[in-house]
């Protein structure tokens, strides 16, 4: 087998930087904010994340999702996830993208069943649930990245045993 350069993956540039985005603000600023700030409504600000971006994440809350500011403990359980599991997850997958590793698909593969499945949980919640949305739509289009991604690392990575690499010739 002959790996295949990321100049002829250029599709896999959209993964690493869906993966980058969540390493770098999903995971470890919209998230953690969420564990280091129990009670949005009294709290001091943390060390991290910063004060301008708490308060970026408090806007959300107070205008498209009341969930994320309710903060029940099923809430949080899935943000644990990302915060512990999924963090460093990203930072494996974005090197095993860019540098073709194969090791990367079983992971990938489970990582893409997970979060389908949170994100599907956290949406009936936001949009039927107790602290529904005022604005679904809204809502929903913010979440389509994470309902749809899974599915791509689905389609890229399940079809074949060696999805970097191609026969040597």
């Amino acid at each position: 087998m002959q790996p295949i350069p990321l100049a002829e993956r250029r599709y896999d540039l959209a993964f690493i930087v869906f993966f980058a985005i969540n390493l770098g603000f999903i995971t470890y600023i919209v998230d953690i904010e969420q564990l280091t700030v129990a009670d949005p409504l009294h709290f001091t600000y943390p060390l991290w994340p910063p004060r301008p971006l708490v308060d970026m994440v408090h806007w959300w809350g107070r205008t498209f999702d009341p969930a994320l500011m309710a903060r029940e403990p099923w809430w949080r359980a899935p943000v644990w996830l990302d915060v512990l599991g999924f963090g460093p997850f990203y930072a494996v997958a974005i090197y095993a993208f860019v540098k073709g590793r194969e090791f990367i698909r079983t992971p990938a593969l489970m990582w893409a069943g997970v979060m389908f499945a949170n994100v599907t949980i956290i949406l009936f919640e936001e949009l039927l649930g107790a602290h529904k949305t005022p604005r679904p739509g809204v809502v929903l289009a913010a979440n389509l990245p994470w309902l749809v991604m899974p599915w791509l690392v689905v389609a890229r990575l399940g079809r074949r045993a060696h999805p970097f690499s191609r026969e040597a010739s």
